[in-house]
């Protein structure tokens, strides 16, 4: 297939939030990948694959015998080539079904010569999943690799060269990179399409290498202006990738002068649709110059609106809606309005799964753009025939896009659906009721009546769920629909849901002078008091008092259940609530009747769970998995993102990749052909093994691991500014910078452990554009020491170093393991984490290499929250109990962090919300200090640099004589801390106001670090 490479990008886009497409089909190699997933389907796949129609290929997968891997491996030297391809094809298939047959590895390694290729593509699909498995066998297969790279077939070709990309071991990418070069240049456009994939698989495993060797400049120069648009869409495919991972910009689309933007749209015309979805995802990162520039881009992308395959219309409508927003023009707006319609509703005719992401895609637009579909409410009506979770997505965005106008038609469309038969479904349909009365004030009188003939329906789940909504109803209108009440109440003995019963005893100690008997009706749910649920146990505590204030004859009732509530019941929430009561009414009743009794905020509708930046933020990855998880990226994917290269080490690398090039250009095709030498002989990493002799080479090793010693002291001593990469630089400028960092009490640097020369907390030049603040780096500390004796084996040697850290929108530790002993290497180890406040768990196993005496490794281990929460509160400092166990003993330690390593990406607080909350978080929720910064900041200053520690701005003004910033971050668990800074010259203060007042110390200490401020008061 000419898509091969192009599917390898979409199984790898699909991880990390890719586009979705039923109508793609998987290659045979992911099909191999998610067997044990999805066993069904895949069988099928892979017996049509491998017998030409599911009958044929079906009988690959039935053998369960005995002795079937000894079989195999007869079959596998067969001489016959019609029989060993069927070997083969077994092979594949029990792998695909899950069985391990990695003890085949050498004899289907032995298949590879062959001129059939057929039998060739499965041999190469069997190595590139066990090469790991096997590395040392796999090497063997270098030598078909480099002859199948020039054969005169440019399938075998690009096959090869593929196949050597996608085995992430050193020893075969060594071989690689003279291939892939003469691959980007090969006169076939299918090798060099397959080469520019082949130089993002080559950068996830080594990319210094890939930098090294010029492979970016190739991309990017060659492969993007090739005249083929298959290839200019791979390479755009391999380009994005290695943006992503590497965080720079390699696709500048604003530059005009290099025509990269006119050479995607040029390519976008002729390129297949997976190549459109590619170039699509880069051409929505666009920044037009102006309106007009945007109705250009516009313009050139509307006829991809009318494509066959669901992914590129979905890819294209989000570059529209992109570049809408630079769109001022009211009238040029409808236009496109207009012709974003058809295409949206076109999506609703393609088959159910695709029309399920359609809907969630369709479900943010119109939370932004209500008026591309606010004619067309009925075509999201539910048919009989769709599935449960397509009506559910139809009722949400008939919520939304009801209006005034046709508010009617929706509500009669709403109250059929909650007579329907699935449970679920039902009680949707009556909630968007009740949402539609929420919404639209003129329409709530008629909600009221299809609610009213709700109740009268004969089906519990219809009763309990229209109670609750009611319930809102009330909370929105609380002087209407009075006349609803007695009906409500009739309905009482019927109801057993906790959620239905706390929402009846809302209403009846919010109406209690409006209803008659409501003494009797609380008393019946007093008697079994202690086997309700939490929330209706609260309910009750609530209402009783409510009605002792409105009718004090009722004080037997509340003493009673003010004495369940506090010295009868465990639970500490019911118990407190219980006091807080209590005291008032014996404190100052007429208080405490203005306080329970006054008028409460009134509800808005729930239907938009997400804040202005958040919505953007998805709807700028429409048809990615975000946009149908309605997360952001981070808050389910792990990108591995290099690291920054650190200047002191490009010598260094420029030494070794022209060591390796050398070694690279002295190798012997000839010799190679003719197998006179192995592979392991001829690779540059098996010329270092057998040539320990070389002078020069042991030099080169000494020098680096006299280095490698160098910085593990720099590291240890915890001096940044006597670190070993100022003093290998030696520049006199950066030295003169870091004196005058020092010198001006900049501790900041220090204090961050920040990485690199530029000081994020300096005030930018007005001359220079703000430059991106590198992200904090938190120093290594100690937490084993090598003296520390294990308990059972009384030995000691392992020093251990950890932070824990904020990356990429995870949790981290960071871990150095060095063996400080000297008779025996450290392997095998696995960590534990012991339970604590936020629930970090590791995110996976421990890997860590096997530790020589006298050496050193390093491991980064994520970790996830909510996993195992110790229920207990926060200590001071926050700290992770930690046991280490390897092959000898187990050790226990435990690691500080500060609170930065808690805090989210995304604040989930707009100005309004945290308006709300700054007034209510008073009193014991509430602490402030003050400090000295040493230098003057400014609202830019703090927003930039608090933003790197996910402390999130939210506005600015002047007020007391002070410019004040107000900021909010949200932890892990979804607590939320704002933050207040009033800056005047060099004196800050800074409030902090927290969901939950454990949280303040934590988040001041974090304040003074981040600002640098010392002189602290309170």
């Amino acid at each position: 297939s000419s898509e091969d490479d192009g599917v390898d990008v979409f199984g790898r886009h699909v991880a990390r939030a890719g586009v979705i497409c039923s109508a793609h089909r998987p290659s045979v190699a992911q099909q191999t990948h998610v067997a044990s997933a999805t066993p069904g389907p895949v069988k099928s796949a892979m017996a049509l694959k491998l017998g030409g129609t599911k009958a044929g290929g079906s009988k690959y997968f039935s053998t369960t015998k005995r002795g079937e891997i000894h079989e195999l491996k007869q079959e596998l030297h067969q001489i016959d080539a019609t029989r060993k391809k069927e070997a083969v094809k077994k092979v594949i298939a029990a792998m695909t079904v899950g069985k391990d047959v990695s003890t085949l590895f050498p004899d289907v390694v032995s298949c590879m010569q062959t001129s059939n290729i057929e039998l060739k593509k499965l041999v190469y699909l069997y190595v590139i999943n066990y090469a790991k498995a096997q590395p040392e066998v796999a090497i063997l297969a270098v030598n078909t690799f480099v002859k199948d790279a020039s054969d005169p077939n440019p399938l075998i070709r690009a096959l090869a060269v593929r196949t050597m990309g996608c085995i992430r071991l050193d020893e075969i990418t060594e071989y690689l990179l003279e291939r892939l070069r003469a691959a980007c240049r090969d006169s076939d456009p299918y090798v060099r399409k397959t080469a520019g994939i082949c130089i993002a698989k080559v950068y996830e495993i080594n990319p210094e290498l890939v930098e090294d060797q010029g492979f970016i400049d190739v991309l990017s120069r060659d492969l993007l202006g090739d005249g083929n648009p298959v290839v200019v869409a791979n390479a755009v495919a391999a380009l994005t990738e290695i943006q992503e991972t590497s965080g720079r910009t390699l696709l500048d689309l604003d530059d005009r002068s290099g025509g990269v933007r006119e050479k995607l749209f040029a390519a976008l015309l002729e390129s297949t649709e997976w190549g459109q979805v590619f170039i699509l995802d880069a051409l929505a990162k666009l920044d037009p110059r102006d309106e007009k520039d945007a109705c250009d881009a516009i313009e050139r992308i509307k006829p991809r609106l009318t494509h066959a395959n669901p992914a590129v219309v979905l890819a294209s409508i989000k570059v529209v809606l992109k570049l809408m927003d630079r769109v001022r023009n009211k009238e040029q707006l409808r236009a496109f309005c207009k012709k974003l319609n058809p295409p949206l509703i076109t999506l609703l005719s393609c088959e159910k799964e695709i029309q399920y992401v359609a809907l969630r895609n369709i479900l943010l637009i119109v939370q932004k753009w209500p008026a591309i579909l606010a004619a067309d409410v009925k075509m999201f009506f539910c048919k009989y025939s769709d599935p449960i979770y397509v009506k559910m997505q139809k009722v949400d965005i008939m919520v939304h896009l009801a209006s005034e106008r046709n508010v009617d038609q929706v509500l009669k469309e709403l109250k059929d659906y909650a007579m329907e038969v699935d449970v679920d479904f039902v009680r949707k349909a009556i909630r968007a009721i009740g949402r539609c009365a929420i919404k639209l004030e003129r329409a709530a009188e008629t909600c009221i009546e299809k609610l009213s003939e709700l109740l009268e329906n004969c089906q519990r789940h219809v009763i309990q769920t229209a109670v609750v909504v009611i319930k809102d109803i009330f909370r929105k209108y609380p002087t209407k629909f009075e006349t609803v009440l007695r009906q409500v109440c009739e309905h009482i003995d019927e109801l057993d849901e906790p959620e239905a019963k706390a929402s009846m005893i809302w209403i009846l100690g919010e109406y209690a002078e409006r209803i008659s008997n409501v003494e009797e009706l609380l008393d019946s749910y007093l008697d079994g008091f202690h086997d309700e649920e939490q929330s209706v146990q609260l309910a009750l505590l609530s209402a009783t008092v409510k009605l002792f204030l409105k009718n004090p004859e009722c004080q037997d009732m509340v003493a009673r259940v003010l004495k369940q509530a506090t010295e009868e019941t465990t639970d500490p929430d019911i118990r407190d609530r219980g006091y807080i009561y209590w005291r008032m009414l014996s404190t100052n009743p007429e208080l405490t009747k203005q306080v329970v009794l006054s008028d409460k905020p009134q509800i808005k509708d729930d239907g938009r769970p997400f804040d202005r930046t958040v919505l953007d933020k998805l709807l700028e990855d429409i048809s990615l998995m975000s946009s149908v998880y309605h997360q952001l990226p981070s808050q389910f994917v792990t990108r591995m993102t290099q690291p920054a290269r650190d200047d002191s080490d490009d010598e260094d690398a420029r030494e070794k990749a022209r060591a390796i090039k050398e070694e690279l250009d002295r190798g012997t095709p000839d010799r190679e052909r003719d197998g006179s030498r192995s592979p392991r002989e001829d690779s540059p990493r098996g010329r270092h093994h057998d040539s320990d002799s070389d002078s020069d080479g042991q030099r080169r090793r000494d020098r680096d691991r006299d280095r490698d010693r160098e910085r593990d002291r720099d590291r240890d001593r915890g001096d940044r500014g006597d670190r070993g990469r100022d003093r290998d630089r030696g520049g006199d400028e950066r030295e003169g910078k870091a004196k005058a960092e020092n010198s001006n009490g900049g501790g900041m640097m220090d204090l961050l452990g920040l990485d690199g020369d530029y000081d994020p907390f300096a005030s930018p030049s007005p001359a220079a554009a703000p430059a991106a603040a590198p992200r904090t780096r938190v120093e290594l500390t100690q937490v084993l020491g090598a003296d520390k004796l294990g308990p059972t084996s009384q030995k000691g040697g392992l020093r251990i170093l950890a932070a824990i850290e904020r990356v990429n929108g995870e949790t981290v530790m960071q871990l150095r393991f060095e063996n400080q002993s000297s008779d025996r290497t450290m392997s095998g180890f696995a960590i534990q984490i012991n339970k604590n406040p936020f629930g970090l768990a590791p995110k996976g196993a421990l890997e860590v290499r096997p530790v020589a005496p006298g050496g050193a490794s390093d491991a980064t281990l994520g970790l996830v929250p909510g996993q195992l929460l110790s229920g207990q509160p926060l200590t001071n400092p926050l700290y992770l109990q930690v046991a280490i166990k390897h092959d000898v003993d187990v050790f226990y330690f435990t690691v500080q962090h500060h609170l930065e390593s808690v805090l989210t990406e995304v604040s989930g607080v707009d100005r309004e919300a945290f308006r709300a909350k700054w007034q209510e978080w008073q009193g014991e929720r509430m602490a402030a200090f003050s400090g000295v910064a040493g230098r003057v900041w400014n609202t830019d200053a703090l927003m930039e640099h608090l933003k790197t520690a996910n402390i999130v701005f939210v506005a600015a003004r002047q007020a007391d004589g002070e410019e004040k910033s107000y900021f909010s971050s949200t932890l892990v668990n979804n607590l939320v801390v704002l933050v207040e800074v009033g800056v005047s010259g060099e004196n800050v203060r800074v409030v902090v106001r927290a969901q939950v007042p454990v949280l303040l110390p934590h988040m001041q200490q974090s304040m003074a670090r981040l600002l640098g401020l010392s002189q602290l008061r309170q």
